[in-house]
């Protein structure tokens, strides 16, 4: 546990030796790049795993060999499209009413710098999809999550692009940009995780939020040219990102949720493997923005959240 992991670590290098048998683990977005490598790394340690996708017959085909490493793990698939909280209320709901308690969620799916669209409850779409569709889901959850369970929520570094804007989530007034609805939807997920794990620590229950790097997966679907200029240091060509393997990227996500100390990560951002710093320097290459970690901000943001989806989350 002490031995030091970074940048370049991969999956089974954090995981090397650890036995997850009799683990239960929620995985969301196993279809492919990282959610895929994600489940495979905690089944070939022993663990249950509980992939969740929206395309079933996509998953089952991307993850059809996850088992031939496995020696005590498993694998199920159960659906959930994260753009519809219908969908996300049935998963859940099954998933309680099955009565099988977890040990970890790692909430790994999500849609990056897509045109502006809405979901079928009517929410901006990066930002209904990446935190409302999230927020529903584990909250509904939490009777699974047994002391000492962790819940893992996928950010991103985009999380610098914007704060979240509480009284214009849909770009109602403000000129849609697919980065700036992405970068909201990326500090969500951390206030979410600050908030969740100030919420249920005391349950023995802790939450946190990563990074896993700039990979080259499916989620860049939408990524054009132009787009990619806009995000770049003036004169900087694409060559300035250094891209991440996909078993690098999944590192971090296992690194918080199995891995790393408790206390360490929780209500934390990290990234390559650490707690990263907090800092509002904006040419910073690493780093988390203090907006991202302030509870006051988390708390608003949840208040706003509930009243969104019609539903309240109290946990006690």
């Amino acid at each position: 546990m002490a031995q030091s992991f970074g940048a370049t670590s991969t999956t089974d290098d954090v995981l090397a030796g650890v036995d997850l048998r009799g683990r239960r683990i929620l995985v969301t977005g196993v279809s492919a790049g990282l959610g895929v490598e994600t489940a495979r790394s905690l089944v070939a340690r022993g663990a249950h795993v509980v992939g969740a996708a929206r395309d079933l017959d996509k998953a089952r085909h991307a993850t059809a060999s996850l088992l031939t490493a496995a020696s005590h793990g498993s694998f199920e698939l159960v659906a959930l499209d994260l753009a519809s909280l219908a969908s996300v209320r049935a998963c859940a709901d099954a998933l309680v009413a099955s009565g099988r308690p977890l040990d970890v969620v790692i909430a790994n799916a999500g849609v990056m710098a897509c045109p502006q669209g809405t979901t079928s409850d009517g929410f901006e779409t990066q930002f209904g999809t990446n935190h409302l569709g999230h927020f529903v889901l584990i909250n509904r959850l939490s009777p699974l999550l047994k002391r000492g369970a962790r819940v893992v929520s996928l950010s991103s570094a985009g999380h610098r692009f914007a704060d979240v804007d509480l009284d214009d989530p849909g770009f109602a007034r403000a000129t849609y940009h697919p980065f700036v609805a992405y970068g909201r939807s990326k500090t969500a997920n951390v206030l979410f995780a600050v908030g969740l794990d100030r919420r249920l620590r005391d349950r023995g229950v802790r939450a946190t939020a990563v990074h896993p790097g700039v990979i080259q997966t499916e989620l860049g679907r939408h990524l054009t040219p132009d787009l990619l200029a806009q995000i770049m240091p003036a004169g900087a060509t694409q060559s300035a990102f250094v891209f991440k393997t996909v078993p690098q990227g999944a590192a971090t996500s296992v690194w918080s949720g199995i891995v790393a100390a408790a206390d360490a990560v929780g209500g934390r951002y990290c990234e390559d493997c650490h707690v990263a710093a907090v800092t509002d320097d904006s040419g910073a290459g690493a780093g988390v923005r203090a907006y991202a970690l302030d509870p006051a901000r988390a708390d608003a943001l949840w208040a706003k959240s509930e009243e969104m989806v019609g539903e309240r989350f109290r946990h006690s």
